[in-house]
């Protein structure tokens, strides 16, 4: 039965809080009630055996549980007394309508997480906590932060979300594509951070991602828009490189590079097919784009054969749909191997020129590598160097400095 508890605890306690955060209107008091709901299940299933629907069980449980912490409370303060009232008035669907309910839930949870009116780190802290899981301390330890601090955001968002009365609940379909698009944002942050750590001694934090894919998944399952099946695409199919981008000691692996063999067939080919959908729908957008393009890299046999001209026409739709400085500088890396290194260092220059990119040492990186390649050796060198001065993930650091050792060879 232990392991049973387990099991249903891993599988089952996200959607089981979901649902009792809409039932109770509040993060903290549902919290206590899956706890107390697990506790009492410890207690009573390896005697009464398991429920036939233990899902339903634990939320009927934990409702319960919270009616009556709130009726103890109200002793000190009568005002909970009616709100246990008013949750006890609330009607719990039957188990045989569970599923849709709770799945209904689970993407009510995400988009409360996600709203527009809470800051960017507290969105993420509270996605990874609330919808993930994580506890505070595993939050904190990926994004480098103090336990304290992310703890702080969770309670000031929560308290903003009970204060500004902050709707439980998916967006009406006119508000869906803006709100989307947020929720979006923070699971590719959250995958982003995984598949290329911004600081630290790891190339992968391969538990960032994986949780970020599994939010993916859960979007499309919930919501199947183009865009949700495009970003999952696209975490797929970088994923799908894990293994073969870093050496056994740690150090960076190049694109070109990498032992293909190492590659997870399985997830290109899953990232393939989701992008091909997505993109017949033609309703498809930036993150649609941007997994069309993973897939040409993925699919070619070998570097040698990757099919550049495809990828700088997609470049070109991305730009046109998200004319970023970071889009543009990738472009240009793709004209540079389509049409020589020149072409590709004349825009990069412009950029730099710009100012947006002055502090990215990928657009230092780029410039170095092209100047190498021309044999401007001097340009390279002082564009590695500025590239080392702005780095921050060990990795990449020893990779940049062993090509600026290269220059002198």
């Amino acid at each position: 039965m232990h392991d049973t508890l387990e099991q249903i605890y891993r599988t089952e306690s996200r959607r089981v809080l979901a649902t009792l955060i809409r039932l109770l209107g509040d993060f903290d008091l549902a919290e206590e009630a899956l706890h107390d709901a697990f506790a009492a299940a410890v207690q009573q299933w390896p005697h009464e055996g398991l429920p036939a629907n233990p899902r339903a069980w634990l939320i009927s449980t934990g409702r319960f549980k919270a009616i009556d912490q709130l009726r103890r409370r109200a002793r000190h303060d009568a005002s909970l007394g009616e709100l246990a009232r008013e949750f006890a008035a609330v009607a719990v669907p039957p188990p045989e309508a569970g599923d849709e309910t709770i799945a209904d839930d689970r993407l009510r949870l995400v988009f409360t997480c996600c709203h527009p009116s809470l800051a960017i780190e507290a969105q993420l802290a509270l996605t990874l906590r609330e919808v993930c899981g994580l506890t505070t301390e595993e939050v904190a330890r990926a994004f480098l932060a103090r336990p304290a601090t992310v703890a702080q955001r969770i309670v000031r968002a929560k308290a903003k979300i009970r204060a500004a009365k902050i709707p439980y609940e998916v967006p009406q379909p006119a508000e869906l594509p803006s709100r989307l698009e947020a929720v979006l944002q923070v699971v590719y942050l959250v995958f982003n951070e995984g598949y290329s750590a911004s600081t630290g001694e790891a190339v992968v934090r391969h538990d960032l991602a994986a949780e970020a894919i599994r939010l993916g998944r859960l979007l499309c399952d919930l919501l199947p828009e183009p865009e949700a099946q495009g970003l999952l695409a696209l975490m797929l199919l970088h994923d799908s490189r894990r293994r073969a981008r870093a050496t056994p000691a740690g150090d960076l692996i190049r694109l070109e590079d990498q032992d293909r063999a190492l590659w997870d067939r399985d997830q290109i080919r899953e990232g393939c097919a989701l992008v091909t959908r997505a993109l017949a729908s033609g309703r498809g957008g930036a993150y649609c784009v941007q997994a069309a393009i993973a897939a040409v890299h993925a699919e070619a046999p070998a570097f040698a054969a990757t099919d550049w001209l495809q990828i700088l026409g997609l470049y070109d739709v991305l730009v046109a749909l998200n004319p970023s400085p970071i889009v543009q500088l990738n472009r240009a890396v793709a004209l540079a191997m389509r049409e020589g290194p020149a072409a590709g260092l004349a825009v990069i220059d412009d950029l730099l020129a710009g100012g947006e990119l002055a502090d990215y040492h990928l657009a230092h990186a780029a410039r170095a590598d092209l100047c190498r390649r021309l044999g401007r050796t001097d340009d390279a060198r002082a564009a590695y160097l500025k590239a080392l001065d702005l780095v921050r993930q060990e990795p990449e650091r020893r990779f940049l400095s062993r090509r600026l050792a290269e220059l002198a060879e």
